[in-house]
C-alpha cells in the first residue's frame, strides 16, 4: 500500500515536469488536487488514460481539482508521449492540459509506495503501480486507490469520488452506493434528529428496518 495514509500531509516533493521544477504544495496552491501515476511512457494502457484524463480535464476545472500525473520516465520522454496522447484525442496540435512528473530514478515512486511488484521492464526494474491520490486543499491525503499496472481506471468514477469528497467536505452529510451528484445523501450517524432537522430544510426521511434502528436518514442537499 502507499506510503502515506488518510489525512496525512502529502508529501511537498520537487520534481522536474513537463511544465519545469515545481514544489507540490505550490503547485497545488488553494486548490484540490488529483496526482495519478503511470508504469511507463509509450504504453498502451496508460496512453488512454491520459488522453481520457485530457478530455475530460475541463471537468476537474470545474470543480477547482489541478491535475498532475507520474511516470517513470525522463522529461523528454514525456514530451514525446504527450504528442502522441494528444493525437490519440484527434488533438495533434494541443498542448497535453496537465504536467507529468519524471520520476526515472523512481525516488517519488518509493516514497510513495508505488511501485508493483509483479510488473517488471525489461531490464528487471519494477513499474509504478496506476496510484491515485486526492489531496485536499489542506494539503491533506482525502482518497487513494491503488489498480495494478495491468488494470485502467475508470475516471468517471474518479469525478465521482472528487464529487463526493468535496460534498462530504462542507456537509455533515455521507454518500451511499453509487451516488451522483443531485441523488439523495444520508445524514452521518453522529447527528441527532434534532440537529440533522435544524441543518437539513429539505426534510429528512428515516426508512424503517426490522431492527427498529433509524440509523438510514436520507436528505437533499
Amino acid at each position: 500500500m502507499p506510503g502515506i495514509l488518510l489525512g496525512d500531509v502529502f508529501p511537498n516533493f520537487e520534481a522536474d515536469t513537463t511544465i519545469g521544477k515545481i514544489k507540490f504544495h505550490d503547485f497545488l496552491g488553494d486548490s484540490w488536487g488529483i496526482l495519478f501515476s503511470h508504469p511507463r511512457d509509450f504504453t498502451p494502457v496508460c496512453t488512454t488514460e491520459l488522453a481520457c484524463a485530457a478530455r475530460i480535464s475541463d471537468e476537474f476545472k470545474k470543480r477547482s481539482v489541478k491535475m498532475i500525473a507520474l511516470s517513470i520516465d525522463s522529461v523528454e520522454d514525456h514530451k514525446g508521449w504527450s504528442k502522441d496522447v494528444m493525437a490519440f484525442n484527434s488533438e495533434g496540435e494541443t498542448p497535453l492540459p496537465f504536467p507529468i512528473i519524471a520520476d526515472d530514478k523512481r525516488e517519488l515512486s518509493v516514497q510513495l509506495g508505488m511501485l508493483d511488484p509483479d510488473e517488471r521492464d525489461k531490464d528487471g526494474m519494477p513499474l509504478t503501480a496506476r496510484c491515485v491520490f486526492v489531496i485536499g486543499p489542506d494539503k491533506k491525503l482525502k482518497l487513494s486507490i491503488l489498480y495494478p499496472a495491468t488494470t485502467g481506471r475508470n475516471f468517471d468514477e474518479l469525478l465521482r469520488v472528487i464529487d463526493s469528497l468535496q460534498l462530504t467536505a462542507q456537509k455533515k452529510v455521507a454518500t451511499p452506493v453509487d451516488w451522483k451528484p443531485g441523488d439523495k445523501v444520508m445524514v452521518i450517524p453522529s447527528l441527532s434528529d434534532a440537529e440533522a432537522a435544524s441543518l437539513f430544510p429539505n426534510g429528512v426521511t428515516t426508512k424503517d428496518l426490522p431492527s427498529g434502528k433509524k440509523y438510514l436518514r436520507y436528505t437533499k442537499v
